[in-house]
C-alpha cells in the first residue's frame, strides 16, 4: 500500500475510534465513519469492504498497540514475578493511557462478532501475542504449565473485568488495582 493510502486508511481508523467512542460500536454506522473521516463511500469500501472490516483492522491496530506495550513491559523483567507483576500492571498502566482504544476494545469484544469477523479477530490476536508469550516463556520453569487461555484468564482476567466495569461506568479506581492486583495475580499463581 502506498504512503497516502496508509494515511488514508489509518484517517479513516481515527475517525472510527472517535465515532465508536462518541455513539458506542452497535450504534455507529459505517456512513457516521466515513462523514467523520471525510472519505468517499468508494475509499471506505475499497480499504475496507464494509463496517465488519473497520472493525477487525481498528481492533488488531489496537491490540498491535496494546502487546507492544506489554511486551517492552514484560521483556524487562528478570524473575517471573516480576514478569506477572509487569503483565497486570503493563495491562492497566496502557487502559489508563489509552482509554479510547481500550474503552473501543472491550465494547467490541463484547459485541457478537459474525463468525467470519470474529475468527479474524482471534487469528490476528494471536498472532500478535506471539513476541509477548516468548517473553513469558523465559520463565516458564516458574510458572505454571498451563495453556496461554487459561494463564490469561487467571493473570488478567480481574483486569478485564476491572476495565469492562470501569468504561460501563462503575467507580472503580485504576490507581488501586495498579498497586494490588499485580500482587494478587502473582500470589494466585504461588
Amino acid at each position: 500500500m502506498r504512503e497516502d493510502g496508509r494515511q488514508r486508511r489509518e484517517a479513516v481508523l481515527d475517525a472510527a475510534l472517535r465515532c465508536f467512542v462518541e455513539r458506542g460500536v452497535l450504534a455507529t454506522g459505517i456512513e457516521d465513519i466515513r462523514k467523520a473521516a471525510g472519505a468517499s463511500p468508494s475509499s471506505v469500501y475499497h480499504l475496507f469492504g464494509g463496517l465488519p472490516g473497520i472493525v477487525v483492522a481498528l481492533l488488531t491496530r489496537t491490540f498491535e498497540r496494546s502487546v507492544a506495550h506489554l511486551t517492552a513491559r514484560v521483556a524487562a523483567a528478570a524473575t517471573a514475578e516480576e514478569a506477572v507483576h509487569a503483565l497486570v500492571d503493563g495491562h492497566l498502566e496502557w487502559v489508563r493511557e489509552n482509554q479510547d482504544d481500550a474503552r473501543f476494545m472491550y465494547q467490541a469484544m463484547a459485541a457478537e462478532l459474525a463468525g467470519e469477523t470474529r475468527a479474524e479477530v482471534v487469528a490476528a490476536k494471536d498472532a500478535l501475542r506471539r513476541p509477548l508469550l516468548a517473553e513469558l516463556s523465559r520463565f516458564a520453569d516458574d510458572l505454571p504449565a498451563w495453556s496461554t487461555l487459561t494463564t490469561e484468564f487467571v493473570l488478567l482476567g480481574p483486569a478485564h473485568e476491572a476495565c469492562r466495569r470501569y468504561f460501563a461506568g462503575e467507580d472503580v479506581d485504576l490507581a488501586w488495582l495498579r498497586a494490588h492486583l499485580p500482587g494478587l495475580a502473582w500470589r494466585s499463581l504461588t
